[in-house]
């Protein structure tokens, strides 16, 4: 099952099943967000997929219209966006064949001649997936913002003048709901645009946590039930209607080295994220990026992210004109009584 949020022509939020052929949107019936949907199932001991199956109705939205007239809103999210906490984790993903190869033989080097980086990797690939019953080894982590940061699939996501690079990072995000008693509940995936600074991320690792407080799109499906281990799917980077990079990527537990139930269990040991109520959106890894090929990305490209497993593919452009750019100084002021 894949569900989507998006607003009606009349301008009221809808939530609706994606068809078997993709055409159209079975609206739930009574829900303008799969938030509330999703709490009601967690008091009653019910799974998603059941509430949904309850409440559809005969409506019908077509849904290339909602897509070409943007009506479409991320497939998951917390009416207060201060309640969203969106978050990820690095270093977690084998890549290509090719690139397998090539880090295999680099990880034949003593620890001790390994970068910080090459060390993070190698622990994952050495204890990323543990046996059941037991933990492996904790992955990178980072913290993007909370439910502010997300821009829906087909708006575009802002380039700040602060910014010295913007580029997609290709991934999978799992979807979660905080429910009664620090229950976790795991809601679904989509994909994700991890959008981040690549340059500024590359001038030192320490910057990393700066390059990554950026905004991000992810969906516009949410796929309710487990991630197959393996998962493939095409991106591409579009200027001018032109591509000017593409590649295929892949991602699932066949090729990563960490399982997911190890990054969820690292992710949500925090008390504090485990607030009753909350939703987390976290990000397993970059596949793949146009950066990788040293592309330099400008206003108006256009970012695709698809896999069939997924249904349509996220898009979104990168910012607007220069002219348009946010100005992001935040001059201090000094409070005095």
């Amino acid at each position: 099952m894949r569900l989507v949020q998006f607003s009606g022509r009349d301008g009221v939020r809808r939530v609706g099943a994606v068809s078997d052929d993709g055409s159209n949107l079975q609206v739930i019936g009574g829900a303008q967000r799969l938030y509330d949907l999703a709490m009601d199932a967690a008091r009653d001991k019910q799974s998603l997929e059941e509430a949904v199956n309850q409440r559809l109705s005969d409506e019908r939205e077509d849904y290339a219209a909602a897509i070409a007239e943007k009506r479409l809103y991320v497939p998951f999210d917390h009416p207060d966006p201060y309640h969203q906490l969106v978050t990820g984790t690095g270093l977690s993903h084998l890549g290509s064949a090719a690139a397998r190869d090539a880090m295999h033989v680099k990880l034949q080097t003593e620890e001790t001649q390994l970068t910080d980086s090459m060390k993070m990797f190698k622990w994952g690939v050495d204890g990323g997936k543990p046996d059941t019953g037991t933990i492996g080894v904790a992955p990178e982590w980072f913290y993007k913002g909370d439910g502010r940061c997300v821009v829906p699939p087909e708006q575009a996501l802002d380039l700040p003048d602060y910014a010295l690079d913007g580029g997609e990072e290709v991934e999978v995000v799992g979807i979660y709901l905080c429910g009664p008693n620090e229950q976790i509940y795991r809601i679904g995936f989509a994909l994700g645009n991890e959008y981040s600074d690549h340059v500024m991320e590359r001038q030192n690792y320490l910057y990393l946590a700066h390059s990554k407080l950026r905004q991000c799109a992810y969906g516009p499906e949410l796929l309710v039930g487990e991630l197959p281990a393996h998962v493939s799917g095409h991106a591409r980077l579009l200027r001018a209607d032109n591509v000017i990079w593409e590649e295929d990527w892949l991602s699932g537990e066949d090729n990563m080295c960490h399982s997911i139930a190890n990054l969820e269990h690292h992710h949500f040991k925090y008390r504090d994220f485990r607030q009753a109520g909350d939703v987390h959106v976290h990000f397993f890894g970059a596949a793949t990026g146009s950066f990788t090929n040293n592309v330099k990305t400008q206003r108006g490209d256009i970012f695709e992210i698809a896999a069939p497993l997924f249904g349509k593919p996220l898009r979104n452009s990168l910012g607007g004109s220069p002219e348009n750019a946010t100005d992001s100084r935040a001059p201090v002021a000094v409070l005095t009584l």
